[in-house]
């Protein structure tokens, strides 16, 4: 790296150190590590550091700008444009981390069929796998050139933590989320219980409005969380719980306009790696590894009339195993991404 660069990383990691008063030290650590970690993957996919530094730049006003007056989002949050562009940021900053070349998309023709639901005032429903706070700016990139507007009006069902993380909130303001707080969290702290269970309940309000204006797609993660390495380093998809299928699918059936249900398996894991383990404190460790990302849209799923349905014995054991297929959907076609 020359001078030029070194003295930009210089002043960069300075100014991390001089916001001290704003940030609390462990976020100071957090953006030196990424601010390392990062820089070098941008320069081995050959693209320009310097233009990344300046990126990188505004990431820390954004985030400090969060821990001085935090953003609230609403239960149906809109991507905020003007009059700062969060959705062109969050690009920005992540597509020099990508290995675009050997990055893959598949099932093209579900993603055509999908936007011709679209024109047609019909609903998309995509159950997925999660794998980084990052996945809907992911899906944005490896989209930006064949489906844009999809990958730009792509509604996300948004947890806790990429809410209210001052360190993923700038890139949460780009997108549209209906936002939850999910059962890991739901009680804690406790005292806050009923507020959030009473958010969760306009959230889910305001899809069902969604749902009967039509034209509208929904990615959600049925798991409730990302997918995690195990002991072997192997990052297994975690299982879709059968209450949140089932909540999905009873809020289309009430809906005025149809609800077509997709699988997506993706693939983004080395990108930014989750901790090991469920943290139910906020300031988790960011460092990338750079890489090439996957995506594959699946065929649309019969709710109704799936494979072994028919031996169902309740309506219980019916969403359960509904669930699952939706889940070996996701995982057949996950396997078959490039190692």
């Amino acid at each position: 790296m020359d001078r030029k660069l070194n003295d930009k990383v210089g002043t960069l990691l300075k100014k991390i150190e001089n916001s001290s008063e704003v940030i609390p030290e462990r976020y100071i650590q957090i953006f030196q590590e990424f601010l390392t970690s990062s820089q070098e993957v941008v320069r081995e996919h050959g693209e320009s550091v310097e233009n990344f530094l300046e990126v990188f730049e505004t990431f820390i006003e954004r985030v400090k700008e969060q821990f001085i007056s935090p953003h609230h989002f609403e239960p149906y949050h809109e991507k905020m444009r003007i009059p700062f562009d969060y959705y062109k940021f969050g690009l920005d900053f992540l597509r020099p981390l990508v290995d675009l070349p050997h990055s893959t998309v598949t099932g093209m023709e579900n993603l055509d069929k999908m936007e011709a639901l679209l024109e047609k005032k019909e609903n998309v429903v995509l159950f997925a796998n999660h794998q980084i706070e990052a996945d809907p700016q992911a899906i944005s990139i490896l989209l930006e050139k064949t489906h844009p507007k999809f990958g730009e009006e792509l509604i996300f069902v948004a947890g806790t933590r990429v809410t209210s993380d001052p360190f993923a909130i700038p890139f949460s303001m780009g997108r549209n989320l209906l936002c939850i707080h999910s059962k890991k969290y739901i009680d804690t702290p406790p005292e806050e219980k009923h507020e959030k269970q009473m958010h969760n309940k306009r959230t889910m309000e305001r899809m069902g409005e969604l749902l009967s204006e039509g034209g509208h797609a929904i990615y959600v993660a049925p798991s409730g969380g990302r997918d995690r390495a195990n002991a072997d380093g192997v990052v297994e998809l975690a299982p879709f719980d059968p209450q949140s299928v089932g909540m999905f699918y009873l809020m289309a059936q009430k809906a005025q306009k149809p609800t077509h249900f997709f699988p997506l398996s993706l693939s983004t894991h080395h990108l930014l790696p989750p901790p090991e383990t469920t943290e139910t404190e906020l300031g988790e460790s960011r460092i990338t590894r750079g890489g090439a990302l996957h995506l594959h849209f699946g065929d649309e799923v019969d709710m109704e009339n799936f494979p072994g349905v028919e031996k169902a014995r309740d309506k219980k054991e019916e969403r359960q195993m509904r669930a699952d297929y939706l889940w070996r959907c996701v995982k057949k076609n996950y396997e078959l991404f490039p190692k």
